[in-house]
């Protein structure tokens, strides 16, 4: 009666070892899992100091050496677009040649020459003779001046609607030589403006700046007009800001800075610094020429109330109030920062 009883015992024993071990088990899984998280935890914690001291210290490294401001501001370091050979153009534009002007000593600069759409067959194997002649043909001349970050591949809705297109690449951009800076972008605007009237016969010259390129028109067409006593026939405006501060404290990549102490001092203020300045809302009050001004609704880079200012300052200045114009562009048409110059409606609106 008695003998079963140890077996069972046993039996039971061995049920109750078999779950103390699982239990044990788990519990030593939970441990070793629980230790790789607290592994994990100096790791993340040690990133994202590292990353909060990088956001704090960018300000002051711009304060101490307003040189890196100039790099992205400028971004000619880019290139883009990529991959284009910028020494033959007709692979992409069988109307268009690329030719080199000499600034000032020490300085080439490369330029694009698209002539009118009319032209294009005419054009095709000609030398860069036939090209400067053809600036006479009394087709309205576009110097065109690209933002930050590009280089000189023309907008070819312009130059098909016939205009001719001189297309720059400032100092430092593209195949161009020298140095950035915004006194040498003006030097090179005007030797290339002196080029194309020694040139152009009764054809009218325009500036066209977009982006980056509007403060450096309207630089160049003011001292034109107040060192030489000469106006540029028109400028036009495309995407434009007030003055190079303005764009700074209202474009995306700032906008984690902006509640940062001392925001403007260490960031706005060291545009200066680094002699950075672009001051359309000042040049605009100077100028006597024609003045277009084109924004879109939808340009999340620099927003269309930077436009509307320009507008308005430039329209306060003007004697004759009929010679500023602002045209904006719906959200709906989705041209944003970049694609004014790609709506099919622009030549007429320009003419």
């Amino acid at each position: 009666v008695t003998a079963p009883w140890p077996r069972v015992r046993l039996k039971l024993t061995a049920v109750g070892t078999g779950a103390v071990r699982d239990r044990c088990q788990g519990r030593a899984d939970c441990a070793v899992s629980h230790r790789g998280w607290l592994g994990w935890c100096p790791r993340l914690r040690t990133i994202l100091l590292q990353m909060l001291l990088i956001y704090i210290s960018v300000p002051f490294l711009v304060r101490l050496f307003p040189v890196i401001l100039t790099k992205f501001v400028f971004l000619n370091f880019m290139a883009f677009p990529f991959f284009v050979d910028l020494r033959q153009p007709a692979l992409l534009l069988n109307n268009t040649i690329s030719l080199y002007l000499p600034t000032e000593p020490g300085v080439t600069v490369g330029i694009w020459h698209m002539v009118p759409g009319s032209s294009g067959t005419e054009a095709q194997g000609r030398e860069q003779r036939w090209f400067e002649e053809a600036l006479a043909d009394d087709h309205p001349i576009i110097i065109y001046l690209h933002g930050n970050g590009g280089t000189r591949q023309v907008p070819v809705l312009m130059g098909a609607a016939g205009f001719h297109i001189l297309a720059l690449d400032y100092r430092g951009y593209g195949d161009s030589t020298g140095h950035p800076s915004e006194s040498g972008f003006t030097t090179d605007v005007l030797a290339l403006y002196d080029w194309a009237k020694a040139r152009s016969g009764n054809s009218s010259i325009i500036f066209w700046g977009h982006s980056l390129g509007t403060g450096i028109a309207t630089n160049a067409a003011r001292k034109l007009q107040e060192e030489r006593g000469v106006q540029v026939d028109a400028v036009v405006l495309e995407s434009p800001y007030t003055n190079i501060r303005d764009a700074a404290a209202n474009i995306p990549i700032t906008k984690i800075y902006r509640q940062f102490p001392g925001f403007e001092y260490l960031i706005l203020d060291s545009m200066a610094l680094g002699n950075m300045f672009f001051r359309n809302d000042e040049n605009v009050k100077v100028l006597a020429c024609p003045l277009l001004i084109l924004h879109a609704e939808d340009d999340t880079v620099l927003p269309p109330q930077l436009g509307r200012q320009l507008f308005e300052t430039a329209r306060s200045a003007y004697k004759d109030k009929s010679k500023v114009k602002l045209i904006t562009f719906p959200e709906k048409l989705g041209l944003g920062h970049d694609y004014i110059s790609s709506n099919p409606e622009l030549p007429t609106l320009v003419k």
